[in-house]
C-alpha cells in the first residue's frame, strides 16, 4: 500500500515546519534556512499532504497553527530531537560530536563572554553546528526548540536541569569623581540618597537590588535619573561619573584594578553564578553533555 498516509513525513520538512511556526511568516523561515519562500511553501504544502491534515492558518497578518498544527509542533519538537540523538549514538560522539545545537543567553553576557566561547567550541569540534541566539527576555526552551540556555542568575526553572558553570557575584561600583562629589555611601539604606543607575533585565524585579552578607539577603529600593536595559550601558555611564551599579565582577574588575571605579560597600553581593540549563529531555544527549563540559572548564576557568 503506498497511500498518502501510509508515508511519512521527512525530517526536512519537519524542520521547514518549525521555522515557519517559530517566524510566523513563510517569508522570513526562508531566510532563516537560507532557501526560497517558494521551497518553504513547498515543503510545508508537502508535508500537509503526508499528514492529511492542515497545520496553518495564512493570512495577510502573518502565520498561525491550526489545532492539527499545534499537536504537529510538539511532536515534531520530540521527533527532531530523537532523531539527532540517534544521529549522535550511532557516531562516537563523546570524543567526537556532531549535530545540531542550538544555544541562547542574554545580550550583554551573550555578546561579551559566550560568543567567544562558543567560537572556540566550534572550532574544538567542528562536527557540530552551533547556533548562538540572544534575548533580553524569559525563554520558553521547549517551545522555542533551543536546546541550552546559559544563564546567569540562580533563578532556575523547575521543569528544567541546571549545571552551574561558575560561582560569581554582583558587586557596587562607583567612579571616583561621583564618590568625591556625592560622598560614599555607609549603608544599604543610604543607598535611597543617591543616583543609582538601574538595569532592567528579563523578569528581574525593576529598581530592586537584592544583597547578601554573609547568608542574610537584604532588599533595598534604588532610583535615578538614568536606567537602562543593557548592562554595558550602565557601566559607560559609571564611568562617566553619573551614579552607583551594581554589576557582575568579572565585567567591572579590570576597572577597578586601573581605579576608575571603586567597589563601595564590599560587605555586600549579589550572587551572580552562570548557569548551563537545558530541557529534561535533552540530559542524556551526547553531544549536549560534551558543550555543558566544555562550557564549564571555559568558564570556571576565566570567571572563577
Amino acid at each position: 500500500m503506498n497511500s498518502e498516509r501510509d508515508r511519512l513525513p521527512l525530517a526536512e520538512d519537519l524542520r521547514v515546519f518549525l521555522a515557519v511556526v517559530n517566524k510566523q511568516s513563510f517569508a522570513a523561515a526562508a531566510t532563516e534556512l537560507g532557501q526560497s519562500p517558494a521551497y518553504v511553501s513547498k515543503r510545508i504544502q508537502i508535508l500537509e499532504e503526508t499528514l492529511n491534515a492542515r497545520l496553518l492558518h495564512r493570512s495577510t497578518r502573518g502565520v498561525r497553527l491550526t489545532e492539527d498544527g499545534e499537536r504537529a509542533r510538539r511532536w515534531a519538537l520530540q521527533i527532531l530531537d530523537t532523531f539527532d540523538q540517534f544521529i549522535g549514538d550511532l557516531s562516537d560522539s563523546r570524543s567526537e560530536p556532531r549535530g545540531n545545537v542550538h544555544i541562547c543567553s542574554s545580550f550583554g553576557f551573550g555578546r561579551c563572554h559566550v560568543a567567544p566561547a562558543i567560537a572556540e567550541l566550534a572550532r574544538r569540534y567542528p562536527q557540530l553546528n552551533l547556533r548562538l541566539d540572544l534575548f533580553d527576555r524569559v525563554v520558553d526552551l521547549v517551545a522555542e526548540g533551543i536546546d541550552l540556555e546559559i544563564l546567569v542568575g540562580d533563578d532556575i526553572p523547575e521543569q528544567h536541569i541546571g549545571k552551574k558553570l561558575a560561582q560569581h557575584q554582583r558587586v557596587l561600583c562607583a567612579s571616583p569623581a561621583y564618590l568625591a562629589a556625592h560622598g560614599e555611601p555607609e549603608s544599604l539604606n543610604a543607598l535611597a540618597q543617591h543616583q543609582c543607575l538601574v538595569l532592567k533585565e528579563r523578569d528581574n524585579p525593576f529598581g530592586i537590588w537584592l544583597l547578601t552578607e554573609g547568608h542574610e539577603e537584604q532588599r533595598v529600593r534604588v532610583k535615578g535619573a538614568l536606567s537602562s536595559n543593557s548592562g554595558e550601558v550602565v557601566l559607560q555611564w559609571a564611568l562617566e561619573h553619573q551614579g552607583i551599579i551594581l554589576r557582575s565582577e568579572w565585567d567591572v574588575r579590570p576597572y577597578i584594578e586601573k581605579g576608575e571605579l571603586v567597589q563601595i560597600l564590599p560587605q555586600f553581593s549579589q550572587p551572580a553564578s552562570v548557569w548551563a540549563v537545558y530541557p529534561t529531555r535533552l540530559a542524556e544527549s551526547a553531544k549536549l553533555r560534551v558543550c555543558v563540559e566544555f562550557l564549564h572548564q571555559r568558564f570556571s576557568r576565566l570567571l572563577g
